[in-house]
């Protein structure tokens, strides 16, 4: 693969309005600031809604595109969301991607009391659920008859502005994740595998280069002729602007529990050093692995910002 194929472009989680901001100026300030996706959580103690959070963004600026991060697909049925989400590409003319999920974060179960099926079942009811938002979003009645949903020859309206609908991203770390994402999704996130979120520990150690070397190797099999139009994005655990970046990597390797400078650095779910080291890292993911999609951390995006120009700048 080519790993210039697809131009970099960087989003922000955005939890809150930036202090002093209304949540439209924070949004009108990761667009002014070179961002090209402001992306809204699905947790329930953190952040607004993701679809009020998005429609706003989108009516407050003219090209950033709104994205979910992600959508947990037990906390809604497909047919209601996939009506909300047509309305909201209509609304932004095209603005806007589907972040899907299968739910991780045990407090949301728990403090919600929607119940927690094992991965293996809820893996099995979000590949049903790209299913069912793929085909709502395409034109005419859809009928569908899985062992979680069942549509009746269902034509909802609005339809998406998007021929097709709105771009489907699906996040992973595993096997069979990641399989179904380079088969079925138009960005694939490949992420430390997370089954549940009490199981943070062993997902550090899930981020070195020679895992992500393997998970791109199940994606390239998956996805067969694919794989050239996959677009491939990294969630940011860290990012550090220094002059020491070996420095910056051993006090982030301590903090999660010993991993080796070497391994932070090389890491593409870290990023350290100063702009032009940055820079330099991300040209070699690219390279190596196809990633051109990030996502920064809020409390990182503006002093990121000047790595987006000095992108800009490098062509």
């Amino acid at each position: 693969m080519d790993g210039s194929r697809h131009p970099f472009r960087f989003g922000v989680e955005m939890m809150e309005p930036f202090e002093g901001m209304t949540w439209a100026e924070s949004a009108r300030e990761l667009e002014a600031l070179g961002y090209s996706t402001l992306f809204a959580p699905d947790h329930f103690d953190e952040g607004f809604g993701p679809l009020t959070a998005m429609a706003t963004a989108a009516a407050a600026t003219t090209e950033l595109t709104v994205a979910t991060a992600v959508l947990a697909a037990d906390f809604r049925h497909p047919a209601v969301l996939a009506r909300e989400l047509a309305s909201i590409d209509v609304l932004s003319e095209g603005r806007l991607e589907v972040g899907l999920g299968a739910g991780y974060q045990v407090d949301d179960y728990r403090a919600s009391g929607i119940p927690m099926d094992p991965p293996k079942v809820r893996v099995e009811r979000l590949i049903e659920y790209v299913a069912v938002l793929r085909g709502l979003f395409a034109e005419g009645p859809f009928s569908y008859a899985g062992e979680h949903f069942q549509i009746d020859a269902l034509d909802g309206t609005p339809h998406p502005f998007t021929r097709g609908g709105p771009p489907i991203f699906v996040a992973g770390g595993g096997p069979r994740m990641l399989r179904f994402a380079a088969r079925q999704a138009d960005i694939v996130g490949v992420n430390p595998s997370l089954p549940t979120s009490e199981r943070r520990e062993e997902a550090r150690r899930d981020g070195v280069a020679a895992r992500v070397d393997e998970k791109f190797a199940w994606i390239r099999a998956a996805a067969g002729e694919r794989y050239d139009d996959l677009i491939f994005h990294g969630w940011l655990q860290a990012v550090v602007i220094t002059d020491d970046g070996r420095g910056a990597a051993a006090d982030i390797g301590a903090a999660l529990g010993g991993l080796d400078p070497d391994d932070v650095l090389e890491s593409p779910f870290v990023l350290v050093g100063s702009v032009e080291e940055i820079v330099t890292r991300l040209h070699e993911r690219r390279e190596r692995w196809g990633y051109s999609y990030y996502t920064v951390q809020q409390p990182a995006a503006q002093e990121f910002s000047s790595v987006i120009a000095a992108l800009g700048r490098d062509g």
